[in-house]
This record gives structure tokens, sequence and C-alpha cells, in this order.
């Protein structure tokens, strides 16, 4: 009876690896979509369409290095592009501090989610509760999600003070945090609630560990008697 109780993934377990699948797609496409500000595109002389963390997508920018007002930026362009005429010039003003330590913390967020997809998968598929690791592999896949949060939280909150000031993207009045800023925002909740439920089954684990190993005991004493 305690061999079969100690085989059974709790509830905390299968929750935790649920709400790990919504941390992980949300982070997902947060990180590749270029969509944490829009504009409105009820506005026709918007100079500004979207951008993300590494795309941006301008109706007309105009080149603020060019001072006879003759190149302007269409269409979407990566934000290391190195090869249209003008772009790298104009790079510190599209990556200022702010943008630059949302970018850093966002992508240690998404590296961790990664990491944690594997450690996950090692407790679904190949790791069991009799393995002496089991517990172990539970509680650093609960401390890589909570730093994941961590540095999730850190990226979503100066992006969000400082993302849509009126001295940097033009048309400011008119634009608004998008979808991948929300669902940065929910991947990074979802990181700490399953982090939180990690937790737990690795408490819980441990409980039913020792529970397991008084039993033998006993039994052992038992059969000695």
């Amino acid at each position: 009876m305690a061999e079969l109780m100690m085989k059974r993934r709790t509830l905390a377990g299968t929750c935790g690896l649920g709400i790990f699948v919504i941390a992980l797609v949300t982070t997902l496409v947060a990180f590749t979509t270029p969509s944490w500000i829009v504009s409105d595109h009820r506005i026709t002389g918007a100079k500004l369409d979207k951008l993300g963390l590494w795309v941006h997508c301008f109706r007309s920018l105009p080149d603020i290095q060019d001072d006879n007002n003759r190149r302007f930026f269409v269409g979407c362009r990566w934000v290391y592009d190195p090869f249209t005429t003008g772009y790298h010039e104009i790079r510190g003003f599209l990556l200022p501090a702010f943008m630059i330590t949302t970018q850093f913390f966002y992508t240690l967020c998404f590296i961790g989610v990664l990491v944690s997809l594997c450690l996950a998968l090692l407790f679904l598929l190949c790791a069991g509760p009799d393995q002496k690791y089991f517990i172990l592999l539970i509680r650093i896949l609960s401390y890589l999600l909570l730093g994941s949060g961590v540095c999730g939280a850190i990226a979503v909150i100066v992006f969000a003070c400082f993302g849509n000031l009126d001295d940097w993207m033009p048309g400011h009045d008119n634009n608004w945090l998008g979808y991948s800023f929300g669902l940065a925002v929910v991947g990074t909740v979802m990181c700490f609630v399953s982090a939180s439920l990690f937790l737990v089954e690795a408490s819980i684990q441990t409980v039913k560990r020792r529970q397991f190993s008084e039993s033998q005991t006993g039994f052992g004493l038992e059969v000695k008697a």
C-alpha cells in the first residue's frame, strides 16, 4: 500500500504541469511576436505600426539622422538589421536603456522557461518517486520557474513604466500596450503559479518518502519480531 502511494503523482504536480504549459506558450508567443506596443489602426497618419522586443514595424518613420528629411523607414525590420541604409544609425533611438533592460530580463525568462521544459518532461516521462533525485528535480524545476518569473516581472514592469513615454515612439497618444505584452504578463504570473505548485509537490513527495521509509522500517521490525 505504501509503495502504491509512493508512485502516485499528486494533484499539485499535475496542475503544475498544466499551468507550466500555459506559461511556456504565452512566454514563447510574447518573446517572438512584435506587438508589445501597437498603434491605433484607425489613425491614418500614424508613423508607428507595432513593435516587439526584436522587430519594429513602421508605417512611415522619418530618419532622425537625415537633416533633409528624405529617408523614411516603412515595414517590419529586425531591430539589429545590418542591411537597411541608415537603420543602424537610429539604433540608439530604437533601443534606449529601458528597452535593452526589457530584452535582457525577458530573454532570461525565456531561457529559463525553455530549460524548465526539459526538466518538466523528465518529471512527466522519466523520473519517478522511487528514484533518488526525484524530489531534487522538482525543487530545481520550481526554483528555475521562480527565477524565470522574477526576470519576467522585471521586464514587464520596466516596459510598462517606460514603453509609451512621450519622448520615445511617435504618436504615443494613439499607441497602447499590445497582446504580446499582455501574454508576457500572463506568462510571468503562470511561472510564479507553476513554481508554487511544484514546491507543494516537492513537499508532498518528501512527506510520502518519509512515510514510505517509516513503513518499511516498521515492517522490517515486525518481521524480525
